[in-house]
């Protein structure tokens, strides 16, 4: 058992549901959290004991530093927090919509600030521990069809490497990982190739004490590596 002690954020479905089996299975102590409570307690019913429950929206910041200290506690320690958390409202192709926007950047990118500044500082304290953000090979470009949900993870990230330089010296690893097109309720509406979430889960708790920056797939990091560097007039006139 890597983890004995661990937060999922963003754990009523997909990924986040993933994480929380993956790692309940393995014998971790596994605070599932996230807005829809009904899911969260079937989740714990499967699961069994090693899963505690918390209900949580992340758009509701002022409520974070107090709820990450009952986890902790409840937990009876902390080793791994883990932010799942995300959305990506369907977007029309002329459409600019900034209540989706608003709402993107908040669960993608601020509620994961929130989160995961409370385990900077306990970890930075204590002088271990993991914080895994999951970000996206969205946010390797700026694509036309999702402009917030591009840059959300472009900016989830950059933050997550400033935690990296900042909390290296303390012994604490932050790992981003950034999967492709994955099989989940958010991606419904996509019609493309997906990995199953079960798969990506269990590459991410592979790699949660590897701090650095991690592509779910070899492939993924080789393809990016071009797409990053294509020109911005070409990369404009390219579908992919």
């Amino acid at each position: 058992m890597k983890f004995r002690h661990a937060i999922v954020i963003g754990a009523s479905s997909g990924i986040g549901a993933e994480l929380v089996r993956q790692l309940a299975a393995s014998g971790t102590r596994v605070a599932a959290v996230a807005r829809r409570g009904a899911r969260l307690r079937a989740l714990a019913t499967e699961c069994g004991s090693n899963v505690l429950v918390f209900e949580h929206d992340v758009t509701h910041g002022n409520e974070i530093p107090e709820l990450f200290q009952e986890i902790a506690n409840q937990l009876g320690g902390l080793d791994l927090v883990i932010y799942a958390a995300g959305v990506m409202p369907e977007i029309g192709p002329s459409e600019f919509d900034f209540c989706k926007d608003r709402e993107t950047v908040f669960v993608n990118l601020l509620g994961a600030m929130a989160w995961l500044d409370q385990a900077a500082i306990r970890f930075e304290n204590t002088g271990h521990g993991s914080i895994v953000g999951i970000g996206s090979v969205a946010g390797d470009r700026g694509r036309a069809g999702q402009p917030a949900y591009n840059a959300s993870k472009a900016a989830l990230a950059t933050y997550l490497e400033a935690l990296r330089n900042r909390l290296a010296r303390r012994g604490v690893r932050v790992v981003t990982i950034k999967p492709g097109p994955t099989d989940t309720e958010m991606t419904a509406g996509l019609h493309m190739s997906k990995m199953g979430a079960a798969t990506v889960a269990g590459t991410i708790l592979a790699k949660a004490d590897k701090t650095g920056e991690h592509y779910v797939k070899f492939t993924h990091r080789l393809a990016f590596a071009i797409i990053r560097n294509i020109p911005s007039p070409i990369f404009r006139k390219l579908n992919i």
